[in-house]
């Protein structure tokens, strides 16, 4: 009878350690939104992942109807995944997709929104603001509301910033009331710098700039503000000297890779990043999918970091996990909670 009771709890010790070993290792999204199906234009539409071609077109054309068509068909890509067609899927798709691969993600969007997916999945859900100057007209996120809403304990995190497609920089006076809060209120603040969508001022957004992805943009935000914690989205892509310059010049900067890890051909995402890590910044570099309406590009942004043949298993666990632990000032008690 002692023989057969010890051999049961050996099987269930063995039976908990093999789920113990099933469930991955955590993950935190740095740049992730919560949208709406539509929220890009009429869904489903289909994103290059990654694309072949970026932005090809004959100027005797609209190129906001050849943007279209090219999400409508992935005609600019070899791969292409789909988005869903109803606010309820795009949400329960995107929190599965967290939950499988057990990942933590600073999520932002209308407030409302964030709200939703926040309830519906506390656990996962680290809320952030979106903002821009249209924004802050649009939805009343005023200075003193976003005061409010951060002091609270709400809302953690101050971004994505995409004042970039309005025409304008994180150094500009015009913004400089808003880094003062953060710095203030010790928030995280995540600026878009970078790429929006190919021929962004033909199709949406006049004001865009292709000479605002450098990141030499943040500097005299930086140097006014040196307690502040600041990443810079898409890590600047394709302005890679420019970033590394930047990087060096200011030791308290961070970069995510949102979009860049699985939208812009591999060979190039792995020629950047290597050049990051190989300049000494692999401490720096945080994991950010920028899902907006396609679930399954959070995937494929861990598996291209995990596939990458220059970076070691540390580095990669660095980019993935460490980096943004630190930078968020997890509590090893709150690390360990995502490790059980």
């Amino acid at each position: 009878m002692l023989k057969t009771y010890g051999l049961i709890i050996v099987a269930i010790s063995f039976t908990q350690l093999l789920k113990a070993q099933k469930k991955p290792l955590p993950v935190i999204d740095m740049h992730l939104h919560a949208l709406g199906a539509n929220d890009q234009g009429p869904a489903p539409q289909s994103v290059g992942a990654p694309f072949t071609d970026l932005g090809l077109n004959d100027p005797k054309d609209d190129f906001r109807k050849v943007f279209m068509k090219a999400v409508k068909t992935g005609m600019w890509a070899d791969h292409h995944i789909t988005s869903p067609t109803t606010d309820d899927s795009l949400r329960q798709m995107t929190l599965s997709v967290l939950r499988k691969n057990n990942i933590y993600a600073a999520t932002s969007g209308e407030i409302e929104k964030v709200r939703r997916w926040k309830a519906e999945a506390p656990d996962r859900i680290m809320s952030s603001i979106q903002w821009t100057f249209g924004l802050e007209k649009a939805e009343g996120l005023t200075l003193d509301s976003l005061e409010k809403l951060f002091r609270s304990g709400e809302f953690k995190v101050f971004g994505e910033i995409s004042i970039q497609y309005e025409g304008y920089t994180a150094s500009d006076s015009a913004f400089e009331p808003y880094l003062a809060m953060a710095e203030r209120l010790d928030i995280p603040v995540g600026i878009h710098v970078g790429p929006g969508q190919p021929g962004a001022p033909y199709v949406f957004a006049t004001n865009y700039r292709a000479r605002l992805h450098s990141p030499l943009v943040l500097e005299e935000a930086l140097l006014r503000h040196p307690k502040l914690r600041v990443y810079a989205m898409h890590a600047g892509w394709p302005m890679l000297d420019d970033m590394l310059a930047t990087l060096y010049t200011h030791p308290q900067l961070y970069v995510d890779l949102g979009v860049i890890c699985y939208m812009i051909p591999t060979k190039e995402f792995y020629y950047y990043l290597e050049r990051l890590v190989n300049a000494g910044f692999g401490k720096r570099i945080m994991f950010g999918s920028d899902n907006m309406i396609w679930p399954q590009s959070i995937e494929l942004g861990i598996q291209t970091i995990n596939k990458a043949p220059f970076l070691s298993p540390t580095q990669k666990r660095d980019i993935l996990f460490n980096n943004a632990a630190r930078f968020l000032r997890l509590t090893e008690k709150e690390i360990k909670a995502m490790h059980e």
